[in-house]
This record gives structure tokens, sequence and C-alpha cells, in this order.
């Protein structure tokens, strides 16, 4: 599932599901509530694929967020894929196609590597 973001920063780009983690809120149920605000989807976590830094300079070099992201394989449990929150657009994609979609190459690494550990569907 990928969602095209509808705010800054990355407006306008693809990505996967995602946002901030509230004040007392677990990264699980962060998860699980930014996947249903931004998709409409209910999903169960496989497991953690990695964590990574999203370190973005501005057009002069200097640092204008850092963000660190957890992301988690997840499968579809129940819901229709609709835009929500600050989603634009969402799609099923298949592996064979994300390089149409210009993903940073951090995002598109982190989708092949859930695909090996735990199947092609499990994206």
């Amino acid at each position: 599932m990928l969602v095209r973001r509808g705010k800054a920063p990355l407006a306008g780009e693809w990505s996967i599901p995602g946002g901030r983690q509230e004040t007392g809120e677990t990264v699980m149920a962060a998860l699980l509530r930014e996947v249903r605000e931004e998709t409409g989807l209910t999903v169960a976590v496989l497991g953690l694929i990695d964590v990574v830094d999203a370190i973005l300079r501005d057009h002069e070099g200097r640092l204008a967020h850092h963000y660190t992201l957890i992301d988690f394989s997840a499968r579809w449990v129940a819901g229709t894929a609709a835009p929500g929150d600050d989603v634009i657009e969402t799609q099923w994609v298949r592996l064979a196609t994300l390089p149409h979609f210009s993903l940073w190459s951090e995002t598109q690494r982190v989708i092949e590597l859930s695909a090996r550990m735990h199947g092609p569907l499990a994206v």
C-alpha cells in the first residue's frame, strides 16, 4: 500500500503510510492509528523491518527536519483503501511496479526487505 502525501514535508510524493506518534501512545498503537487514518484500512503487524533516519535539508543544505522512522510489515485485515487525513491518494502496488513511483531509496529498500522477510503478499 502506497500513499501520496498531501502535506509538507514531501507533499505530492509517494510513500508508505505513517506519521507522528502522539505523546503517551505506544509505537504499535501509533502504527495502527496512522494506517487507519491515512488509508481506512485495519492491518495486523507481521514484524519490525528496520529503523531509518530521514534527514531532510533545505535548499541551502541546512537541517530542516530529522525523523526516525520505525518500519513494520503488516497485512491487510479489513477495510477498503481510501485516502484520509493528510493523504491525497492510496494505491495497492505490486513489487515490480515500485520503480514507477519514484520512491525515496530507503522506502523502496524497506518494502523490498519486507517482501523478502514475509513474502510479497505481505507488502
